[in-house]
């Protein structure tokens, strides 16, 4: 469950990696090899997560392409190179992961509905040219999409490497907060970066997440305008609906790894009771039932646009500080606690300072906010 789910920005792990990354590739590169994701996956709970069969996602495509006929088992096991006993216990796994796909052996197979899974062989080619684009990784059930793209990333995984999953166990927020990561009804989803930045420009890269993510709802539904909340929080109608954890491994210098995890409340009717007081989905908001693929393909562009002008672009930092600011409530006059690791002090906003820190006004001073749980005094 969600806990009080204040998801943020937090910089813990510097500690040394396992194998020096050697997938840097310029400023921004597209990656190829997916074998170094599937070497430190296993680092993020035990044996690890499984990764979702890639013949899953193979079989969707192959039904979507021919949806107005019914599709023989020996067609679509000649596909992926797997006998007709094989293909029905993947087809009882799709219907397990909630595709309707009607037939057996005897008939074949069709489609009743498109799918909204977030399939690699769906989301591909709805994300050509982005540095992401050949780096899906789909899991049916995960403990931490960011807890495992860490563990990859100091394993090597290349940047550009996205970790989806249709449900978390262990969903993880800022500090000891949880991520409530129901089935299916959400974006759970982590991506690995690796920018030539110093680690005291990642606070940047965070706020243009935050703003990547509110472009891709406003451009799935711009009737939808979420509010952010600094650092990377985002609100509707001031219930959460969003929240963004990003970590790295680092040097003094130079930042050896990111991972830009985001937890999107989509398509939830209703929460546990103890946060359904502060939480909201984009349908309970909306009244809609919203395309996942859609949004996260949105979302997954809008951040490859963010991040590839901040590290090309040296006048970006400023845009995405200023543009932050304008789509945000919570950045200038307004009355705030902040809660420091048990000392909370009040005050009221005033802006941001050139490295996107929050500026507070209190009755000492000005006072720039570092760390800590931003909260509305009412």
């Amino acid at each position: 469950m969600l806990g009080a789910f204040v998801v943020s920005w937090q910089f813990p792990h510097n500690s040394p990696i396992k194998k020096r990354a050697t997938t840097r590739q310029g400023k921004v590169s597209r990656a190829k090899s997916p074998s170094t994701l599937a070497q430190g996956r296993s680092a993020a709970h035990g044996h690890g997560p499984q990764p979702t069969d890639l013949r899953l996602g193979c079989i969707v495509r192959l039904l979507m392409e021919n949806a107005t006929v019914v599709v023989s088992g020996t067609k679509i096991g000649e596909e992926i190179s797997s006998s007709r006993s094989e293909v029905w216990r993947l087809i009882q796994q799709l219907r397990g992961l909630g595709v309707d796909v009607a037939g057996h052996p005897a008939t074949g197979y069709q489609l009743r509905s498109v799918p909204d899974l977030l399939l690699p062989e769906i989301l591909r080619p709805l994300l050509r040219g982005t540095i992401f684009e050949t780096q899906l990784h789909h899991f049916y059930k995960i403990g931490s999409t960011n807890t495992a793209a860490m563990a990859a990333a100091a394993d090597g995984a290349p940047e550009g490497s996205v970790l989806l999953a249709e449900e978390q166990t262990a969903g993880r927020g800022r500090g000891a907060h949880t991520w409530h990561s129901a089935r299916s009804t959400g974006i759970y989803c982590s991506v690995i970066l690796r920018p030539e930045l110093p680690p005291s420009d990642v606070l940047v890269l965070s706020l243009a997440a935050g703003l990547a993510v509110r472009a891709a709802i406003e451009q799935v539904d711009s009737r939808v305008q979420p509010d952010l909340k600094w650092p990377n929080d985002l609100l509707l109608d001031g219930k959460k609906v969003c929240g963004i954890l990003t970590e790295m491994n680092s040097e003094a210098t130079r930042v050896r790894y990111i991972v830009v995890g985001v937890g999107l409340n989509v398509n939830q009717a209703s929460f546990p009771e103890e946060i359904a007081h502060e939480a909201t989905s984009l349908r309970m908001a909306s009244g809609t039932e919203w395309s996942r693929v859609e949004l996260a393909a949105a979302l997954l562009k809008s951040l490859d646009r963010e991040y590839r002008e901040l590290i090309a672009v040296p006048e970006s930092r400023a845009s995405i500080l200023r543009r932050f600011a304008d789509r945000s409530s919570w950045v200038r006059g307004k009355a705030v606690r902040i809660d420091d690791n048990g000392s909370p002090y009040n005050g009221t906003t005033e802006g941001l300072d050139e490295r996107g820190f929050l500026r507070l006004r209190t009755e000492q001073g000005v006072r720039t906010v570092l760390s800590g749980t931003v909260r509305n005094v009412k």
